[in-house]
């Protein structure tokens, strides 16, 4: 059986005899720009019809959307996900409903995104965004709406930022793995070049291991994911300066990275904790079940997306002043694979 049509604001008008304008002035609250008899022939109209106005087309009508545009690097990537969570739930406390771009890592889309949420009349933007590549994001690319970045800094784009504070997990993780004997430090990190977040960790690991020169020595080693020997080969190495007494620890730039360390470490025939320690960026799920557990730094995803929501809504709300950043603290995890020798 086929659900009736939906009521809609030229039926209201009709059954009440008037315009569609003296319909929406009723709706938005403005009777005293109509008679009585006008005002309760159309309630009688919406009554009768089991009229209900849209939310966005009322939304509209104050200039607002209600919508947030969400553009996020990777859907699959678990820190995207739980980042859009955290958003998602400040922006729907706010009243907003948010709307996902994922760009699928693809690094030409950035723009096409922002101008796609831009067709849907979305009042503003919370950018986690590859930050490279000929379509790269700008000021200019905003039509004129605020937005917010996660995690990754673009150049052309001064806006409020939200992150995690990646010096500071950075100096942690690596002092503790220092604290727990090791001496030498690997970071494994994919590609560096054009992503802020990558860098400023992989600068903050050179500040650490200089920190604590000559007792402890580090290389970073960028590790693609089609690259499997290299990182067995960054890995064996690591492991043969160990025989000269030195324990080797490597820190992984992300979760990707993490299981990819870990596939190279069973190639090897090597075990963490005991043969090589590890602390990796991201607490995922599955970290306490590999090995004897996976130290990890655990980012406060829901915290981030629920902060770059705020700050958004409060500029939408009419705050003005210069760019903000927020970075938010990490917690070490502590588990085996990090444990002192």
């Amino acid at each position: 059986m086929q659900r009736p049509a939906r009521a809609t604001i030229a039926d209201v008008a009709k059954a009440a005899g008037v315009s569609k304008a003296t319909v929406s002035r009723f709706l938005n609250h403005r009777e005293r720009l109509l008679s009585p008899d006008i005002a309760a022939r159309v309630e009688a109209a919406i009554a009768q019809l089991d009229y209900t106005p849209s939310p966005m087309a009322q939304a509209l009508s104050h200039g607002r959307s209600r919508l947030i545009g969400l553009i996020v690097a990777d859907i699959t990537n678990p820190y995207s996900v739980a980042v859009l969570r955290g958003a998602e739930k400040a922006c729907q406390d706010a009243g907003y409903l948010v709307m996902l771009f994922n760009l699928g890592n693809d690094i030409d889309r950035e723009r096409e995104a922002i101008d796609a949420l831009a067709g849907y009349q979305v009042d503003g933007f919370i950018l986690n965004t590859l930050g490279r590549g000929v379509g790269l994001a700008d000021a200019e690319a905003l039509h004129g709406k605020p937005a917010v970045l996660v995690d990754r800094r673009h150049a052309g784009m001064h806006t409020d930022f939200v992150s995690l504070d990646n010096a500071a997990a950075m100096k942690a993780a690596c002092g503790h793995l220092v604290e727990s004997g090791f001496r030498e430090l690997l970071y494994i990190t994919e590609p560096l070049k054009g992503v802020s977040s990558r860098r400023e960790r992989a600068t903050a690991f050179g500040g650490c291991v200089t920190a604590h020169e000559p007792r402890v020595a580090g290389t970073v080693f960028e590790c693609t994911g089609d690259d499997s020997e290299g990182l067995d080969a960054a890995l064996r190495a690591l492991h043969k300066r160990a025989r000269r007494g030195r324990r080797p620890a490597v820190l992984a730039g992300n979760a990707i990275v993490t299981l990819r360390v870990a596939s190279a470490m069973a190639r090897l025939g090597l075990h963490f904790g005991s043969d090589v320690g590890f602390v990796g960026f991201d607490d995922a799920e599955w970290a306490p079940l590999i090995g004897p557990g996976l130290s990890a730094i655990a980012q406060p995803t829901d915290a981030i997306g629920r902060t770059a929501a705020t700050c958004l809504i409060e500029r939408l709300q009419g705050l003005e002043g210069p760019p903000r950043q927020l970075l938010l603290p990490g917690e070490l995890i502590i588990r085996g694979s990090s444990g002192l020798a």
